[in-house]
Formats: structure tokens, sequence, C-alpha cells
């Protein structure tokens, strides 16, 4: 049976984010990583590579009016849709090799969800939460496990590769929790446990997360890299297409519903 993608029209692709990927995916990996850190009235926190601003939101409610959220990411676009949505958190534009905290203002919890996999040099964006999380502060980071540990993820890449050729997906690109571990005990932190977690997650429409998940595979192949728009968009479609069967033992109606697994490193400064 055929199906008719919906017209995905978006001033940004932080738009995008917040709107179609916050709700589904990245909020109930953010209520999982704020309860972890157990946030409490006047913390302060800061949230490295925040994004649209999902888990510093969440903090927001937890800290109370005495505490403090600051959210910090290089992407202006994602800082902007940021501060649309919530005031009550200071949003600052910067790198996490580097971050934008001065030497006298220390976090009792810095969090990190999904960005340290793609940081250039990671080692020194740890360092960078090291700096600032308060003595005995406490640090939470998230990355998505290996690609091989999810077949229903795996076998969508295929289906993308076969019309782009290989495709690296660095989104998995640090999913190895012993290598994580051994990231935070290298940096100084204390009490370093990494944990393997796992969630289901929810899409109403599966067109909608088929697409957006071969747009971003598309875009990280050296042919996809290359293509005009009408061959991306045209060749997205077909992979939408040609995904339905893979699909078929996930879907609920139009719903689609898989799972989702993550390591969850916590550690003391």
């Amino acid at each position: 049976m055929g199906t008719s993608e919906p017209a995905l029209e978006f001033s940004s692709f932080a738009d995008v984010y917040e709107r179609l990927l916050v709700p589904s995916l990245f909020r109930p990996w953010a209520e999982l990583l704020v309860g972890r850190m157990a946030p409490k009235d006047g913390d302060r926190v800061l949230d490295v590579a925040c994004g649209t601003g999902i888990v510093a939101r969440l903090m927001k409610e937890r800290v109370g009016s005495q505490g403090r959220v600051v959210g910090v990411d290089q992407n202006p676009q994602m800082l902007r849709v940021a501060a649309g949505v919530e005031q009550g958190v200071e949003w600052r534009e910067g790198n996490a090799g580097s971050l934008p905290v001065p030497p006298d203002e220390l976090f009792d919890i810095v969090t990190c969800q999904q960005g340290l996999q793609f940081f250039p040099d990671r080692a020194a964006a740890v360092g960078e939460m090291r700096r600032v999380l308060a003595p005995g502060g406490r640090l939470g980071i998230a990355t998505w496990s290996p690609l091989n540990e999810m077949p229903f993820l795996l076998e969508l890449q295929r289906r993308v590769e076969a019309h782009v050729g290989p495709v690296v997906d660095v989104r998995h690109g640090f999913g190895d929790d012993r290598a994580l571990a051994t990231l935070l005990v290298d940096a100084g932190f204390n009490e370093v446990q990494v944990e393997t977690l796992s969630l289901p997650m929810r899409f109403e429409d599966w067109t909608v997360y088929v697409r957006l998940n071969a747009a971003a595979l598309v875009g990280m192949s050296a042919k996809g890299r290359q293509m005009g728009d009408e061959e991306r968009n045209r060749t997205i479609s077909a992979i939408v297409q040609e995904s339905e069967s893979t699909v078929a033992g996930h879907r609920q109606g139009q719903a689609l519903t898989f799972e989702l697994r993550s390591n969850l490193a916590t550690a003391r400064g």
C-alpha cells in the first residue's frame, strides 16, 4: 500500500527540531536525564549543547525562582527558538570546547544531552564541564548507543545507503560506554557511572520520522552532500516510500513505535 508524505515546511531546521523531534524523541530522554540529576530549589544548572532547550526548560521547572538555568549552544537558530519558548532561562551562544562561562561562575548541575558525540574535541569539552562544575556538583551526559544495537534503525540506514552509498551516522558516533566512562575519569570526575537505557519512541505519523531520519543520513553521505535540492528531495522521498515494508512491524495504524537506546553517564565534581 502506498503512502503520501506530509509537507514539512518550516522556517529553519531549529523549528523542525523543536516541533517534530523534541516532543516525540528528545523530551522523554530529557525527562529521564533531569530525573537522574534530581535538581532542587535553588540549584544552578548549565546545559551544554542545549539545542532548543528541552533539558533546560525541564530543569527550570524544578529549580524554582531561586535557581538559575543557563543553556549554551553554538547554533544561533537553536537559541532563537529556545528563547521564543522559554524566557526564564539564560541562553548563551558558545562552543563546548571553550564555554562562555567566566572563572568565578560555577554550577551545581551540568548536563549534555546528545551533544558530546558531535564535538570535535571531546576531551576539551568534558574538561570545560569539569571546570564550571562546583565541588561536589553533579554531571549528566547522554549519548546514543551504537547503531548495531538497534536493528530497526540499522535497517533504515541500509535503505538510505542503497541510494547514496556508505553513511557514517555521527549521531551514534560515541556509543561505547567504556570509552565514555574513561573520558570522564581522565577529566577528573569522581563517582563515574554509565548505564545503558532503552525507551519506547512514538511518532504519530511514521513518514515524518522516516523522512527526517533519511534527510539526516543523506546529508552525512558523500554523495548526498553533492546533491542539489531537487535531487536530494527526490531521493529522500524514494527512501521513504521504500521504507514502508521496514516500518511495517513497528506501526500501530499510521503511528510508528520503536525502542531507542542511550548511554547515560553520571559523575560528581
